[in-house]
């Protein structure tokens, strides 16, 4: 099973979210009952909507991380899942994106993820450079 089988079966099975078709028209997601969450767009890449607020808050924290990739602009943080620790954070920044969303939104929602705008190496291959 990939870390993105793994990450989607567990989220599944909470109360708050519902799967339905990714909103960008590639691969499966996951809702709220207010907005797009989860976008699993491959076995390895998921997009996680957040507010701008949350970006801002945890944007150090992301910094440190191998496996978040972050768009300027966009209240999007892709994941890259290459282990249970990647699948763990992921867990992790769903309930702030939940808690997040919860209140009325500081702008209107963007359905455009980061799909095809983030590269992402695996880790081997960044180690290389």
């Amino acid at each position: 099973m990939t870390p993105a089988q793994r990450a989607m079966d567990q989220l599944a099975a909470w109360p708050d979210l519902s799967p339905c078709e990714a909103g960008c028209g590639t691969g499966r997601a996951l809702r709220s009952a207010r907005d797009e969450i989860v976008h699993f767009h491959s076995d390895r890449d998921v997009d996680l909507h957040l507010t701008t607020r949350a970006i801002q808050r945890l944007h150090h924290d992301f910094a440190e991380s191998t496996a978040i990739r972050l768009v300027p602009g966009s209240r999007w943080v892709t994941v890259h899942l290459d282990c249970d620790t990647d699948v763990d954070l992921l867990l992790s920044l769903v309930s702030v994106a939940l808690k997040a969303h919860s209140v009325p939104p500081e702008h209107p929602a963007s359905a455009v993820c980061n799909f095809h705008r983030v590269t992402v190496l695996s880790r081997d291959d960044a180690d290389e450079g």
